[in-house]
């Protein structure tokens, strides 16, 4: 008979190799095995949304939601004063997308002159400053969100300091626009 609080079971005194075997069927035992169909209908979500299996799979394992949509901020799609329209590429793979496209102008940019080059794009907001305080980069981007659930939205950028907006914002995750788009 164990102690108090002992569960019955075998002991971990036993070295190495058991302690790491016991550890692997806990760990085993923890993880969902998933229908093939289940795993193919995700496979085509990850390929509607524009992203790569292990990407999809890892903000939906962090998240426990689907993606619903996308944040770009224009750096990531390439959009400049001079030259507002996001490159024929990058314009491509957006329109393909599966999901919400919203835009945000970062500043000189306005926001008219980004949804009127950029069709492709459902909406456009103002971006949070480079270097804005905390919550004011929270406000923008729950602006810019509405009624969508922050953490099924993938912001995609272009520099490091907009992956702060996905702290700042809670969203799901934040992509290189180099990742999603290609080099």
């Amino acid at each position: 008979m164990g102690l108090i609080g002992h569960n019955g079971g075998p002991s971990l005194d036993g070295g190495r190799s058991w302690r790491t075997h016991c550890w692997r069927a806990a760990r085993h035992a923890l993880l969902p095995t998933l229908p093939i169909e289940v795993v193919r209908g995700r496979v085509r979500r990850a390929a509607d949304l524009g992203l790569d299996y292990r990407t999809y799979a890892s903000v939906r394992a962090q998240t426990g939601h689907d993606v619903v949509a996308f944040l770009f901020s224009s750096n990531a799609l390439r959009a400049t004063m001079v030259q507002p329209a996001a490159p024929a590429d990058v314009a491509v793979k957006l329109a393909g997308v599966r999901a919400e496209r919203l835009g945000l102008a970062v500043a000189p940019l306005s926001v008219p002159a980004l949804a009127l080059a950029n069709p492709a794009l459902d909406d456009c907001h103002p971006a949070p400053f480079a270097l804005a305080r905390w919550s004011e980069a929270r406000d923008r981007i729950r602006a810019a969100l509405g009624r969508l659930p922050r953490d099924g939205v993938i912001l995609v950028g272009a520099h490091g300091l907009e992956a702060d907006w996905c702290a700042a914002g809670r969203l799901a995750g934040y992509l290189p626009a180099e990742r999603y788009f290609g080099a």
